[in-house]
């Protein structure tokens, strides 16, 4: 298989759920039971035609996701929702269900958590002994992963800066994780901001989330893979881990495969809605790269700091956080301070002649009624009772099932 792709040639997407029992609601962590039940036998990887499926660290959370790089997403999201309905049909054995956004409301993670113990599962334990996996920034955050290609280091320049602008601005797009616990955590995007913090024994393996100013191949090992790779090696004495799979900023480079992996943002409620997002995502970041509003040059100049003081601060307002960094918002084509919503709105605009009739509704009714997060709160009407929390998130279950998004 082709290995080189051209820049925006191709696609990847990876997207994460959690299984739910269907009357307690507590996760089920019975992924084995159904990757066993697919193919007859437990194996980690399943085949599915243009969506495969595979375990997670946890036993809770499976991943689907485009089998092969795919030269358009159109469309995608049908593939992704006849996946969904064939597995929910399978784990009605178990009398389990998916289901979206980015993190479970209820769930205790330090009694209620269980790793994954089946195949190639001695990196998970591993990652379990350092880091002690238990707690919602491992076992309770689900994303969606887009997957951009690059042919070589000029494509790699081009796009990872363009990233790295766009980066700080998505949690205003994408944030679905209001509640932790039970109770709003003050944060639009709780699933990052625990994200943030669950490698901190070994902080520069997420370093700001944000990645660091490089945009060649060998900078980018000298900047960021050697110092991960010194700082694992007393704790890796098998050597089982590798600095591809370790590096945990918000968006990493695969130079064994030649793209870049978008990982800053939260599942939504249904593929319609991931798509979507991802459809208008990359449509913006070709404007940033082919046509940038400022140049090159000036996307480069911007450090990880000063970047991710406004993700922080989308981590925590989600699309109301208003963009008072007038430098960055000319990045974006804004020459006035706004809050991300309008951002997204005029970047929508940008790009819109772009974006295919099917989606256009669905991004229009994200950037009008809010993110998942703010429909999500606006939905519990401040009754943050087990009982109608339950309710709140059976519906979303709903939207998964059916693939239409969540309104209130």
């Amino acid at each position: 298989m082709k290995t080189k792709y051209k820049l925006f040639e191709v696609y990847g997407i990876e997207l994460e759920y959690m299984l739910v029992h269907n009357s307690t609601f507590k996760v089920q962590p019975k992924v084995a039971n159904l990757l066993t039940a697919k193919n007859g036998t437990l194996i980690d990887d399943i085949d599915n035609g243009t969506i495969g499926w595979s375990n997670e660290l946890v036993a809770h959370v499976v991943e689907i996701k485009t089998q092969n790089p795919v030269n358009n997403l159109t469309g995608l999201d049908v593939h992704f929702h006849q996946n969904i309905i064939e597995i929910n049909n399978l784990l009605a054995q178990t009398n389990s269900k998916l289901l979206g956004t980015a993190c479970h409301p209820l769930m205790n993670p330090f009694t209620e958590t269980k790793l994954w113990e089946h195949g190639s599962n001695e990196i998970y334990e591993l990652y379990n002994t350092i880091f002690d996996c238990k707690g919602h920034g491992w076992s309770n955050l689900q994303s969606m992963h887009i997957n951009l290609p690059f042919a070589n280091n000029e494509e790699f320049e081009k796009l990872h800066a363009a990233i790295r602008i766009l980066l700080p601005i998505l949690p205003g797009l994408c944030a679905s994780s209001p509640i932790l616990d039970g109770k709003l955590t003050g944060y639009k995007d709780s699933r990052l901001e625990s994200y943030k913090y669950n490698q901190k024994e070994i902080p520069i393996i997420a370093g700001s989330v944000i990645p660091e100013q490089v945009f060649s191949r060998n900078d980018y090992e000298t900047i960021i893979f050697e110092p991960i790779k010194k700082a694992i090696e007393p704790f890796d004495k098998e050597k089982v881990l590798d600095h591809y799979f370790v590096n945990s900023r918000g968006a990493i480079a695969r130079f064994d495969r030649n793209a870049i992996e978008i990982r800053v943002m939260d599942i939504q409620e249904c593929p319609k809605a991931d798509i979507s997002i991802a459809i208008l995502v990359t449509e913006v970041l070709k404007t940033l790269v082919y046509h940038p509003f400022t140049s090159l040059t000036s996307q480069k100049n911007w450090n990880e700091t000063a970047l991710a003081v406004i993700l922080n601060n989308t981590i925590k307002q989600g699309e109301n956080y208003r963009v008072t960094n007038v430098d960055y918002a000319k990045e974006l084509g804004v020459l006035t301070t706004e809050n991300v919503q309008t951002i997204w709105k005029h970047l929508y605009q940008t790009v819109v002649a772009n974006i295919p009739e099917t989606y256009k509704l669905t991004i229009e009714f994200i950037l009008e009624k809010g993110t998942l997060s703010t429909r999500i709160e606006k939905a519990l009407e401040n009754n943050f009772s087990e009982k109608n929390i339950q309710k709140v998130y059976t519906k979303l279950a709903d939207c998964l099932q059916q693939n239409i998004l969540f309104d209130t």
